[in-house]
């Protein structure tokens, strides 16, 4: 088994690598400093020496090894579990909330990137066995293959971002032509009508329409508004609240925003970066509708 120490070294190295090129803390501050990043590097170390140590098993043929390995690997569906736990307990708190599909969609991220670990480890040792040099390769070709895996679709691939104009008719609150809520009080129109910013996000084709009509996905473009730029809101105030509605004609979404700046420009940008998340990716255009 001595023969098997480099490739396995290699396969942990290169896999640990993918995981911490996979971990980041960006705006949403999750995983947090640094606590929540030593768990997911841990899990990520544990899922490289999975991954590195089940080739040298395989080829021995100890398949006694290759079985508890392969339970193990398993295991790593709790990291969902664990990870929509942890968010579900964070979001009551938010004064925007992600919503349901955003948090699952945030876990099965995190469980996927353990098995791109093992995977990588696993190719790493699988070609170090033969040359150190080749396992070399292999091992910066699955870097540059978890890299580009990182990233999913964004908002812009799908709709375009305009500017509305906030208007109220009476007590009636519209962005652009489409109406948003009723609001009752005086002061409080005065406050929307001065610190509100209306978006309308345009869907590209069908596909983007049934996308976009998705509330989670809706949800998503509110929280993370609301994340970077902050919100002119604190608790007990349900008349300043961001919400979305959908012209059910055609599709477009009307976003009523209260950012912290007033900035278009800004919304805008922010807006066209929200992920789309898997749980609302719609294709009817694929399905055999019957038409001629």
């Amino acid at each position: 088994m001595n023969s098997y120490l480099l490739p396995v070294v290699m396969g942990i190295i290169f896999g640990f690598v993918s995981r911490t090129i996979l971990l980041r803390t960006d705006f949403r501050q999750y995983p947090t400093y640094p606590t929540g990043r030593v768990i997911h590097l841990s899990l990520g170390f544990i899922a490289a020496f999975i991954g590195a140590v089940f080739t040298p098993a395989f080829l021995e043929s100890d398949w006694t090894a290759v079985t508890f390995l392969g339970l193990a690997a398993t295991q790593f569906r709790e990291v969902r579990k664990m990870e929509r736990d942890s968010l579900d307990k964070i979001d009551t708190n938010e004064l925007v909330k992600r919503g349901a599909p955003f948090i699952e969609g945030m876990a099965q991220a995190f469980e996927s990137r353990n098995y791109l670990v093992m995977f990588t480890a696993l190719i790493t040792t699988l070609c170090a066995v033969y040359s150190f040099w080749l396992g070399l390769v292999g091992g910066l070709i699955m870097l540059i293959i978890v890299k580009f895996k990182m990233s999913g679709k964004l908002l812009h691939a799908i709709a375009d971002v305009t500017e509305a104009e906030i208007r109220f008719e009476g007590a009636t609150l519209f962005v652009g032509d489409i109406l948003i809520k009723n609001v009752g009080l005086e002061d409080t129109r005065k406050i929307i009508t001065k610190k509100a910013v209306g978006a309308i996000v345009i869907p590209k084709n069908e596909n983007s329409i049934i996308t976009l009509s998705y509330l989670g996905q809706r949800q998503a473009m509110l929280h993370h508004v609301a994340t970077v730029l902050g919100s002119y809101l604190d608790s007990g105030e349900p008349a300043l609240l961001p919400l979305s509605k959908r012209d059910m004609e055609d599709g477009r979404i009307a976003l009523f925003l209260l950012p912290r700046e007033k900035d278009f420009h800004q919304v805008k940008t922010v807006l066209e970066n929200v992920p789309v998340l898997d749980s609302a990716i719609r294709m009817p255009k694929e399905a055999d509708k019957g038409k001629k």
